[in-house]
């Protein structure tokens, strides 16, 4: 009997995303060169870089809408090359856009999202009454989206990313443009998911929250040049905060 590769290995543990030296490109422009990362069960995994750094690229190939040119990835067990599909049923998505529909009420948005992902009715009516519960939303269950705050929409948004219980959950700036207290409230749903197993995959261009994930990655250049845990990352930069971190990997 052969004795199993490496990367037959690693998928055996908790690794949930696996990146080995993936690279995309357009044309004779390296977007994204060569990245090596792993992320587990329930991490919150902090994704940052500056605005053209390939943060956006990369994300794009891990939920299986883009093709790397090469490497390796796997995504909640699944070959970015050849299960996108899969990859994409047993990941949830919140984009930097606000993703509901504005003219559909909240537990009408919850039940179309629901029914997208495949739940079945008694299952949509038992996580639409969990999430309105839990998000406090029970006088406004009925308002259409459209009409609530942005911080109760993002709020919103992320539960019904969660609605077909992901193993991963990608969230892409997800805090930009709320209140601090709303950032606060947020990070509090992000935390509980994290709690329940869930493994957070997030992009912030707010460096203090980069000080509330597991670990964190810095893109630069479509190279990441830093990842490890704010608090090590802070020791090897001689910084005492993350912004400072950013700051000298993206200003070289």
């Amino acid at each position: 009997m052969r004795l199993p590769l490496p990367w037959e290995i690693n998928m055996n543990n908790k690794k949930v995303i696996q990146v080995d030296r993936l690279t995309k490109m357009f044309g004779d422009f390296t977007a994204v060169s060569a990245i090596t990362f792993d992320v587990e069960k329930g991490e919150i995994f902090g994704f940052l870089g500056a605005n053209g750094a390939g943060k956006t690229t990369a994300i794009k190939m891990l939920i299986g809408i883009s093709n790397p040119t090469s490497g390796k990835a796997k995504v909640a067990g699944f070959d970015v090359f050849t299960n996108a599909e899969n990859i994409k049923k047993n990941i949830g998505y919140m984009s930097q856009k606000f993703a509901l529909y504005d003219d559909l009420t909240v537990r009408e948005n919850i039940t179309f999202f629901g029914g997208i992902y495949g739940l079945t009715r008694k299952r949509i009516k038992e996580k639409s009454n969990a999430l309105i519960e839990e998000l406090g939303l029970k006088d406004v269950a009925n308002k259409l989206v459209g009409a609530l705050p942005s911080g109760w929409k993002q709020k919103l948004s992320f539960m019904v990313s969660l609605i077909h219980d992901p193993k991963i959950v990608f969230l892409d700036e997800p805090t930009g443009g709320v209140d601090p207290i709303t950032r606060r409230q947020f990070w509090e749903l992000i935390y509980k998911a994290a709690h329940n197993g869930t493994t957070v995959f997030v992009t912030t261009h707010y460096m203090d929250e980069a000080e509330y994930c597991d670990r964190v990655s810095i893109m630069v250049n479509g190279k990441i040049e830093a990842l490890d845990t704010p608090k090590k990352l802070k020791e090897q930069f001689k910084v005492d905060n993350m912004n400072d971190v950013f700051l000298k990997l993206a200003r070289g």
